[in-house]
């Protein structure tokens, strides 16, 4: 799915940087889900940040704005979208806790100028809870420029369909184009503020189809992979393309981050 964390990162970095008011950047995360709350991660950081901690009722959004324009260093308002997998952690700092926290929803926001990293996961029906831990060291960002993910996803999404078609597990299966396009209409619309550059929002609408596109070509029945060493095969072939869909979302958060503070 397009993540929360996107728009955390891009919204908390132009409200420290006086491009966006603090009510607009509660209004854009209000599609990710009815209500929000942030906890710290331990009883550590919940005595450094005043944060409640976890088995406790969270605060509002607004308490992790003014936490992050509080603790806001010399980095200023850098902001970043991490988006971790199983052997691929780069851009993201420790503790320990937030790695594990983050690879195990598969995503992160990084307020680097602040020294604080949000995990959001589901904790009821309708409540995304943001966990916050403090991070001190953050490594550089290690993202290609937006127009190399640009072309990088591109690039994927042709040599996935090529090596789909010589394994002879891509034929059509009925309904597969209406599923794709009903997983797009089911996301979260996100906003984003004004200044946002065009080329980094064609590249997250083009991440979020092709994704929809990853979901479906996942399905069990879908093109004679029938199998497990055709399904196995199919997984390897698609495997490419979810990195290079993590690596344009990252790309262009981080691009658009660079405009919204440039000033």
């Amino acid at each position: 799915m397009p993540c929360a964390s996107a728009s955390l990162a891009v919204w908390s970095a132009a409200w420290l940087a006086g491009a966006a008011a603090a009510d607009d950047v509660l209004d854009a995360l209000a599609p990710w889900s009815e209500a929000h709350d942030v906890v710290a991660a331990d009883t550590a950081a919940a005595a450094v940040t005043d944060l409640p901690t976890p088995d406790r009722a969270g605060a509002g959004l607004a308490a992790l704005l003014v936490l992050a324009r509080q603790r806001l260093g010399p980095a200023g308002p850098d902001a970043r979208l991490v988006m971790p997998a199983p052997g691929d952690i780069r851009g993201l700092p420790g503790p320990a806790a937030l790695r594990s926290a983050a690879l195990e929803v598969g995503e992160c926001a990084v307020l680097a100028g602040p020294g604080l990293a949000a995990v959001p996961a589901p904790v009821a029906d309708g409540v995304l809870r943001w966990t916050v831990h403090l991070v001190d060291d953050v490594p550089p960002a290690p993202h290609p420029s937006v127009a190399e993910a640009e072309h990088d996803l591109r690039g994927a999404v042709r040599d996935a369909a090529d090596t789909l078609a010589a394994l002879d597990v891509a034929r059509p299966r009925a309904g597969v184009r209406e599923e794709i396009a009903d997983s797009l209409r089911r996301r979260p619309r996100p906003t984003w503020p004004a200044g946002t550059p065009g080329r980094p929002l064609r590249v997250l609408q083009h991440a979020d189809e092709v994704e929809a596109i990853l979901l479906a070509a996942s399905g069990d029945d879908l093109g004679g992979a029938v199998s497990s060493s055709a399904a196995l095969a199919r997984t390897d072939a698609l495997r490419p393309l979810a990195t290079a869909v993590r690596a344009a979302r990252v790309a262009a958060v981080a691009e658009t981050v660079r405009a919204l503070t440039a000033a």
